[in-house]
């Protein structure tokens, strides 16, 4: 292979974290101009495995309840069983790289996990959480 195919094939790759990086600097950006502070991935992590009590049913719920404890593994929906890529952006390229895909998922992981939606802070921090992965 010669340097200019090494080249062209090394832009390639890093195409999706390039587009991985804009998303979520723009995504950082929103949240704090809604007044959010520094983002921390320790919390982000905190809230990431902070179990949840379903008003409706009274179960606990979590965030690895459907993405698993190892993030760089599949989950699985737990109400439909429909499989779910990995969420560490090591493990599936695709992951954090979407604007427009990360904030509708925001809405509607928060509301069925949390019972409400995320706020800004703590939105940033599960986004400096995973891209820490």
């Amino acid at each position: 292979m010669n340097i200019r195919a090494i080249g062209i094939t090394t832009l390639l790759l890093a195409i999706p974290f390039c587009t991985q990086a804009s998303a979520i600097s723009e995504l950082e950006a929103t949240y704090q101009s809604q007044g959010a502070g520094a983002f921390s991935a320790a919390a982000g992590k905190a809230l990431w495995t902070k179990e949840f009590i379903d008003t409706k049913s009274g179960k606990k719920r979590s965030c690895p309840t459907c993405h698993t404890a190892d993030l760089t593994k599949e989950g699985q929906h737990t109400r439909t069983g429909k499989v779910i890529k990995p969420m560490a952006p090591s493990a599936n390229q695709q992951r954090l790289t979407q604007v427009k895909k990360i904030k509708k998922w925001f809405v509607r992981n928060c509301k069925w996990t949390l019972g409400r939606e995320c706020t800004a802070q703590e939105k940033g921090d599960l986004l400096a959480f995973l891209k820490t992965l």
